[in-house]
């Protein structure tokens, strides 16, 4: 009985010891994966067009809406050389952007109404060349076009990834230069070495930032519902 009662004790302290590790594990982890994704978020502005809906037309329109956005701002916006900057030329051409949407839509035979504006939107895990960005909140220029239910597009305002060709496997070293000089050496190790076979650290410290920021945007949609 003695030894009966002794056993039930070790299996309580281990199940408080185990329920103490997990909770410091995940404070950690949300501590560290909000910090790092927090970081890269506070230097990056994004681009997030919205479809009118998931019809092959408006997809295809969505496309060219993004094409005709980028191509009005890339010469501005390609030589800006911080979030603040290209967050104001944004604003200052936002009658523009709407404008160059408005028209693309027409040519198109359409009449959707476009609504441009600077918002903070969730954002999946997104690659663009060899760099790759965690899931989580940014700052985007985000273009409604219509009722705004389809597919959405994304890309970087800043650093200008939107204007790197989409075909390439690497992002060009002026570009990769800027999105390391605002960044830490941690924030741009994760982005910049996320997909590298011979990092494993980096790409499990990676792995916890994407998990923890899914986890919290499942959470937050749960909340909404």
């Amino acid at each position: 009985m003695h030894i009966l009662e002794k056993e039930k004790n070790i299996i309580s302290i281990s199940i408080f010891v185990g329920i103490i590790i997990s909770l410091i594990f995940l404070f950690t982890t949300k501590s560290y994966s909000d910090s790092i994704q927090k970081g890269i978020s506070e230097e990056i502005i994004r681009l997030h067009v919205l479809a009118n809906s998931d019809s092959t037309y408006d997809q295809e329109l969505k496309i060219k809406v993004k094409d005709g956005i980028t191509k009005l701002l890339e010469k501005e916006l390609k030589n800006s050389k911080s979030k603040d900057e290209t967050r104001t030329l944004i604003i200052k051409n936002l009658d523009k952007i709407e404008e160059k949407a408005e028209n693309i839509i027409k040519e198109n035979g359409y009449n959707y109404s476009v609504n441009a504006k600077i918002s903070f939107d969730k954002f999946p895990t997104k690659q663009y060349g060899d760099i790759i960005l965690p899931t989580g909140e940014y700052e985007a220029l985000k273009i409604e076009i219509g009722e705004a239910k389809g597919k959405n597009w994304w890309c970087v305002m800043f650093p200008p990834l939107c204007f790197v060709d989409a075909s390439a496997k690497v992002v060009p070293d002026k570009d990769k230069s800027l999105l390391k000089s605002v960044l830490t050496e941690e924030e741009f190790n994760i982005v910049d070495k996320a997909k590298s076979e011979n990092d494993l650290p980096i790409k499990l410290k990676f792995k916890i930032v994407e998990w923890w920021q899914n986890l919290n945007c499942q959470k937050n949609e749960l909340y909404k519902n």
